[in-house]
């Protein structure tokens, strides 16, 4: 979507203990506990030990769950391509059903709206920069992490853009640059500001859906629905 790391982090707002979470697995609150402190203070300083702590576990059981750090920080990158699963099933969702011209634009501006609080998740904007901090150290991990999500939703767009226009209900000449049009114009400037200002707030609904309707009606202005 540039993201769609559309694509929201399941985490909580604070680092869990068991006692929050008295019923998870063990497998699932060392997840917990290591996403929770890797997007708080970094995948360098988090310590091991310290997500044994938080997770209420002993270290040994950390290593019994993951082999290493390592993997453990690459399941939680991966783990948020279910996400983009998700939301394709949901771009699938919005558009298999229009027939008309009519039906086209408030199925587009519904997507945008989606598309702009999963980008725009200040999770979701943790997570791009926790992978871009670390990505000279994974870069294998990070071009996984872009081709399971931020593509990956991109080629699903563009997808249902092509099937539009071969419906004649949209204009798209080229759907991989209208996806990618229609992505930055909803996302561009907030991802911009994500990385730089980590602790901005996040778009109130009005600020929201003003930016998506902006966004929806540049793109329909360029790519004019059919009859």
């Amino acid at each position: 979507m540039t993201d769609a790391e559309g694509l929201l982090v399941r985490v909580g707002p604070g680092v869990p203990t068991a006692r929050a979470a008295p019923t998870a697995g063990k497998r699932a609150a060392i997840v917990q506990a290591a996403t929770a402190l890797f997007l708080a203070q970094g995948y360098r300083a988090t310590s091991t030990e310290q997500i044994a702590a938080a997770a209420a576990v002993s270290k040994q059981t950390v290593y019994n769950q993951f082999a290493d750090k390592s993997s453990l920080f690459a399941e939680i990158v991966l783990g948020v391509s279910a996400t983009a699963d998700a939301f394709v099933e949901e771009l699938g969702a919005a558009f298999d059903g229009v027939t008309s011209a009519a039906e086209l634009e408030p199925a587009l501006r519904a997507v945008a709206r989606r598309y702009l609080a999963a980008v725009g998740h200040p999770q979701v904007l943790a997570l791009r920069r926790l992978v871009i901090s670390e990505a000279a150290r994974f870069p294998e991990l990070a071009a996984t992490y872009w081709a399971r999500t931020p593509s990956r939703v991109l080629a699903a767009l563009a997808g249902h853009l092509a099937e539009l226009d071969r419906r004649g209900l949209l204009s798209v000449g080229d759907p991989a640059a209208a996806a990618d049009d229609l992505a930055f114009l909803l996302v561009g400037r907030v991802l911009d500001e994500g990385m730089f200002h980590p602790e901005a707030p996040a778009l109130d609904d009005a600020a929201a859906a003003r930016r998506a309707d902006h966004a929806v009606d540049v793109f329909l202005a360029a790519h004019p629905p059919g009859p």
